[in-house]
C-alpha cells in the first residue's frame, strides 16, 4: 500500500513532457501476438498497467524487453492462448488480447477482466463482435474460452461504440478471411493509433477514428518500430492541476487536437489556454468559473477519464456546476472524498451537482479508483493544510511518477510506502 502526503497552497509552474497513452499502449500490445517478428514500441509508458500486461504477454512464452520508453516485444516463441488468472484480474485491458489470441491460435482462454471499479463494464459487446467473424464461446468457473475453425470477415454493428469492443474485432479481423465492415465503432484516437500500428505491420485497416471502419484479412504481419500516441487523459490532468492551482504550466509532446472538448470547458472556466503544435500552456489567476453542463460521453465529446479531475476544479467554482456521467454510471466516488475535503456536493443518479466553495482544506482520503486518486491529488494541491491519500498504487496506474512531475512544477507531494 502507497499513501501520498499532499501538501496545498503552491502555485504550479513550468513545463512537463507527457508520456505516452496508456490506452492505446495497451492494445497494441495486445497486437503483438498477431506478428510473430520482433516489434519495438517507443514512447511506451512505464506504468503498472502496462508492465503487468508485458508480463502476461512472457507468460503466454513471448520476450519482453524494456530500455527507458522503448518495449521491444518478440511473440514468435509464444505458444499458447490462456491467460493467467491474477494478472488479468489486474488489467481490465488483458481482454483485447482475446481477439489477437484467437486469430493466432484458433483458441484462447481468459478470466473475466478485473480492473477499476467504476461500474459495470459488460463484455457482451466484445463477444458478439468475435462471434460475428465465426468465434464460438464456452464459459464456466469465471473463465471464457474462445475458439474458431476459419475466422470469417463479416458486417458487425455495434449497439453502443464500445472502445474495447472495437478494439477486439479489429484485432481478431486483421486475420480473418475476406472483409470486415464495423459499423458503429467507437471513435477515440487511441483506436486510431492501433489502427495506424497494424497498418505499419503490413495489414489493411481503413477509416479508424470514424463510426464505419473496413477491414482487409490477411495471414501476413511483419515487425515494425513504432511510438505510441500522446495521453491525452495525462495532458489534460496536468492543465487542470494548473487551474486548481491558479498556476501557469505548459505541457509538451503532447497533441492539442485530442482534448479539444477539454479546452473549451477550461477557457469557459476563464483559463487562459494557448495551443501548439505538440504543447498547451494554461494559465490561471482566479478561482475558476462554473460550469453549467458539462456531460461525458464518447469522443470527441467530454472524456470520462477527465471528470473526475474537472470535479475537482469545479469543487471550488465561483458558482454552482452539474456534471451528468452518461459513460458509467459508478464514477462518481470521489464525490464522498472531495466532501471530507470541505467540497458541497449532491449526487442525484447520473448527475452530480457541485457547489463551489472558497477553498478545501485537508484531510484523509482514498483512491477508490485512478482517475479518483489522481482528482483527490490536484484537490489537495489547492487545499488548505495535508492531505494524506490512501492507495496512491492506483494512481500509478495510468501516471508515471505523478507525484515527482507534481514537485517539478513546485507542487508537494511525499510518497510514503506502508
Amino acid at each position: 500500500m502507497t499513501n501520498w502526503l499532499v501538501t496545498g497552497g503552491k502555485r504550479l509552474s513550468g513545463e512537463i513532457a507527457v508520456h505516452g497513452a496508456k490506452n492505446a499502449a495497451l492494445p497494441i500490445l495486445a497486437a503483438t501476438v498477431l506478428i510473430p517478428e520482433p516489434v519495438e514500441l517507443k514512447n511506451c509508458p512505464p506504468l503498472s498497467d502496462v508492465e503487468d500486461m508485458c508480463e502476461i504477454l512472457r507468460t503466454l512464452g513471448a520476450s519482453v524487453r524494456r530500455s527507458g520508453d522503448t518495449v521491444t516485444v518478440d511473440t514468435a516463441s509464444a505458444t499458447h492462448g490462456t491467460l493467467p488468472d491474477a494478472l488479468s484480474h489486474r488489467v481490465r485491458s488483458s481482454i483485447f488480447l482475446l481477439g489477437s489470441l484467437v486469430a493466432r491460435f484458433s483458441k484462447a482462454c481468459a478470466p473475466y477482466p478485473g480492473g477499476c471499479e467504476i461500474g459495470n463494464r459488460p463484455i457482451d459487446l466484445h463477444l458478439y463482435a468475435l462471434s460475428r467473424l465465426g468465434v464460438s464461446f464456452s464459459e464456466g468457473d469465471g473463465r471464457i474460452c474462445a475458439s474458431v475453425d476459419r475466422l470469417t470477415g463479416a458486417v458487425i454493428d455495434l449497439d453502443y461504440p464500445s472502445v474495447g469492443a472495437t478494439e477486439n474485432a479489429i484485432l481478431a479481423a486483421v486475420r480473418a478471411e475476406g472483409e470486415t465492415v464495423l459499423r458503429g465503432a467507437a471513435c477515440e484516437p487511441e483506436i486510431t493509433d492501433l489502427a495506424n500500428f497494424l497498418n505499419a505491420c503490413g495489414f489493411c485497416v481503413h477509416g479508424a477514428g470514424t463510426p464505419t471502419i473496413v477491414i482487409s484479412g490477411q495471414s501476413g504481419g511483419h515487425g515494425v518500430s513504432y511510438r505510441i500516441l500522446p495521453d491525452r487523459i495525462v495532458t489534460g490532468t496536468y492543465l487542470i492541476a494548473a487551474a486548481i492551482t491558479r498556476g501557469s504550466v505548459a505541457v509538451t509532446e503532447t497533441d492539442p487536437a485530442l482534448i479539444g472538448a477539454l479546452l473549451s470547458k477550461l477557457e469557459a472556466c476563464g483559463c487562459r489556454v494557448e495551443t501548439f503544435p505538440d504543447a498547451v500552456r494554461l494559465t490561471a489567476t482566479d478561482r475558476p468559473k462554473e460550469l453549467v453542463s458539462v456531460e461525458t460521453r464518447p469522443y470527441p465529446a467530454f472524456a470520462t477519464d477527465l471528470q473526475a479531475q474537472l470535479f475537482a476544479l469545479l469543487s471550488i467554482a465561483t458558482g454552482t456546476s452539474v456534471i451528468t456521467e452518461r459513460i458509467f454510471e459508478n464514477r462518481f466516488r470521489h464525490a464522498a472524498e472531495l466532501k471530507r475535503m470541505g467540497a458541497q456536493n449532491e449526487i442525484i443518479g447520473q448527475t452530480a451537482i457541485i457547489r463551489g466553495v472558497k477553498a478545501l482544506h485537508g484531510a484523509r482520503v482514498t483512491a477508490f479508483d485512478l482517475r479518483c486518486g489522481a482528482a483527490l491529488a490536484l484537490a489537495g494541491l489547492a487545499a488548505e493544510g495535508e492531505t494524506e491519500i490512501l492507495y496512491a498504487e492506483r494512481i500509478d496506474r495510468g501516471y508515471d511518477r505523478m507525484d515527482e512531475a507534481i514537485r517539478a512544477l513546485g507542487g508537494q507531494i511525499q510518497r510514503k510506502e506502508l
